[in-house]
Order: structure tokens, then sequence, then C-alpha cells
């Protein structure tokens, strides 16, 4: 236990970043003695600051010279102050708090660490996740009731345009994750049962039905026997073509790639065919997929469907089953979706993320995504796109060129 009474220096440095800095600093107070308590150091934009908490005892005096004259050979400021004991010990609560917007202004910030000053938590620190093709930056808050913080903050997010996302901190945020992705809409930019209507020259009247079940207005297992009936008498040979023309959602390449990469189990679930997502999971190395299953006959699709229809229920069921064989919590699981038939879903998870999705499904997921890139959703998870393509570098992997910020 660290003596309360013990004297120390907080030291703190700033000037322009060079190498070197760091170095030359701790080689001068290393000839005092010092202990080193604490130490943060933070770069923007070549600027430099360095803190430090030390402590030499007897010595301090001498350690407070030592400082301010390395300080200003190096052409650094340099502000000491003296106290007594090291930092005062955390509170418990602890939050990852993500801001994500597509330009993150400045009046969002402050909106934000306005309400997690007024509910008591404190921000311990900051850090910057992405700056494109959105700017992402995650506050370390500590003092925080995480699911009232969320619900406070849901107001924030929907007030001033931005994505915030409030999860558990410390180990919670850690580990292995299983991560369930719907596909049409989410993983992918289409809707397979509209691209197969289009081969039946019925796509307007089957779109139609389809963002009426989405918004939840109409029952979805319903709704999905209707469409497919639409499909009766077409060769199986459109599914290839619809494999052929379905395009993903950018940065759903990306996501998956470093999800698998940490070790994380990746499964999709949909309301749309087997015979199209399987595919899909396949090329992109997926886990697990689940889907309908459309009946065929003699080659040709017959408008019905094979076994049981996943809906929303079932893809909540889905979730909480692949959970259960990789042997992890709910707690431990993500599921990112758009529709309606999503919630039960989203509502399973031990974090469910609306990505562009329909106004009922944005008020009742933990937190959204409203940018046109899968990819953001690793910045909820506080993965930094410098780490994303620093994995791509290191094994080859192409990286697109970067969108502008949007602006």
């Amino acid at each position: 236990m660290p003596d309360p009474t013990t004297q120390t220096l907080l030291v703190t440095v700033s000037g322009d970043d060079r190498p070197g800095v760091t170095s030359t600093l701790f080689d001068a107070i290393a000839d005092v003695g010092a202990e080193v308590l604490d130490l943060e150091q933070v770069v923007v934009r070549g600027h430099l600051t360095l803190a430090l908490l030390l402590s030499a005892g007897p010595q301090n005096t001498r350690l407070r010279e030592v400082v301010a004259s390395v300080a200003t050979s190096l052409g650094m400021r340099v502000n000491v102050a003296s106290g007594s004991g090291d930092n005062a010990p955390r509170r418990s609560g602890r939050a990852a708090v993500v801001v994500l917007g597509a330009p993150l202004l400045a009046s969002a910030v402050a909106a934000v660490t306005t309400r997690i000053a007024t509910h008591g938590a404190n921000i311990d620190r900051i850090r910057r996740l992405s700056r494109y093709p959105v700017t992402t930056v995650e506050f370390d808050v500590s003092g925080a009731d995480v699911a009232v913080l969320r619900t406070e903050l849901s107001l924030e997010a929907a007030v001033r345009g931005v994505d915030i996302a409030v999860a558990p901190a410390g180990l919670a945020r850690r580990g292995r994750r299983l991560v369930v992705i719907d596909v049409d809409s989410t993983l992918i930019q289409d809707e397979v049962i509209e691209l197969l209507a289009g081969h039946a020259g019925r796509e307007a009247e089957v779109a139609k039905v389809t963002a009426a079940a989405m918004r939840g207005e109409l029952d979805f297992a319903e709704s999905l026997r209707a469409r497919v009936a639409t499909l009766a008498g077409l060769p199986v040979s459109v599914l290839d073509e619809v494999r052929d023309a379905i395009r993903l959602t950018p940065g759903a390449r990306t996501l998956v790639r470093t999800l698998k990469r940490l070790g994380f189990t990746v499964a999709v679930v949909s309301g749309g065919f087997i015979e199209v997502v399987g595919p899909i999971a396949a090329e992109l190395e997926i886990d697990r997929a689940h889907a309908n299953h459309l009946e065929v006959r003699d080659g040709f699709l017959t408008g019905g469907l094979v076994g049981e229809i996943v809906d929303r229920q079932g893809k909540a069921e889905a979730l909480r089953r692949f959970a259960a064989e990789e042997h992890l919590p709910l707690s431990r699981t993500v599921a990112i979706g758009d529709g309606a038939n999503d919630l039960d879903m989203l509502a399973a998870a031990g974090l469910g993320i609306a990505f562009n999705a329909k106004p009922l499904v944005r008020e009742q997921a933990d937190t959204s995504v409203n940018v046109p890139y899968l990819d953001a959703v690793l910045y909820l998870l506080g993965i930094t796109r410098e780490e994303i393509e620093d994995a791509d570098e290191a094994d080859g992997t192409p990286t697109p060129a970067p969108p502008l910020p949007a602006h």
C-alpha cells in the first residue's frame, strides 16, 4: 500500500515533439534516484505533453532543479507542482464512452462531456480511435452507472447527430466475443429477395412489402411467404446471377477480417436465403451462417420455403445458440442489424448495434452507427484505425484507398 504522506512532484513537460525528449529527461532524473509513480504522454499534431508523478524523498528539491534544467535545454515548457501521496484511487463504475461523428463537432463533444459530468462521472482519459472516414474518440470514464449513462447519452446522440456507445470498461471490454451480423442492408447493400423478384418482374411490388416489414408494420413471416411466392417458376440458375450481383457494404471485409484476427467468432443470421448467404459467408471466412431455405423442385423455385422461418425470434435464438456453442456468456456477444426483425437479437446481445437502421430500431438498440461504413463498428469496440491498418500491412492485405472525411 503506497504511503499517503510520501512527498511527490507532478511534472508536466510540453513542447515540439522529436526523438529523444523522453529519454533525455529520464536519463537526467535517473541520476537523482527518482521513483516513477505514474507516467502518461500524448502527441497531438507534433505537440508533446508528458506528465510524470515522481518521488525522490529528500532529493525532491534537487529533482525539481534537474527537471527544470533539462526542460530548458530541450526548449520545452515545464511545470512542477509539489504534493503528497499517489493518485487517488479510481472510482468503480468504469465505462468506455465512444463518440463517432462525420464530422465530430465541438458542440457535440461539449454536450457529451457535460452529460458525463452531470451524471456524476469523471473522464479519466481520452484518446482518438479514428480520423477517417469518420472521427471517433473514446472517453475512459469512472463513477458511472453504465445503463443510466447509456440512456442519457442516447438523447444527446439523437440531438447532436453523432453515434455514441457506452459499454463497461476493464476486463469486460477485452477477450473473445461472438459477433452476429444481419445480412440484407447490413453486411450487404442489397435486399436479396428484391434481386430475386427482379428476375420475376415483380421487384417493385416486393420492395414495397420488404420496406413495410423492416419498419415493423407487417408480420415478417407472413410477408416473407408472400414475397417468396412471387418467385415460383424461376430457374435455380438465378441464384448464381443474384450472388454475382450482390454488393458488400463498404467496410464489411475489413470488419470481418479484423474480428477474425482478434480470435472472435463471426456469424451471420438472415431472414434471407442460405443459398445466397452461405457462399457469402464462405467467401469472407465467416464461422457460422443461419438463414431460410428455398424449396426447389426439378431445377425451379416452387415459391415455398423448407423448414422453420428465420424471423425475429429465430434470429435471437440463433445468437443464443451460437453463444452457448462457443461457451460465451451473452454479455460477450455483439449483434448488428437494421430492421425490425433484428430487434430481439439486438436486445439479447451484450451490445446491440443498429446499423443505418429504421427509426424504430435506432430507438431500441444500445447504440447506432449512421455512417455507411460497416467497419466503423470496430471503433465502438475500442479498436483504432491505426491498429487495423498496421495488421493489414503486416500480413500484406491490400488496404483500400482511404475515403475523405465526410464533411
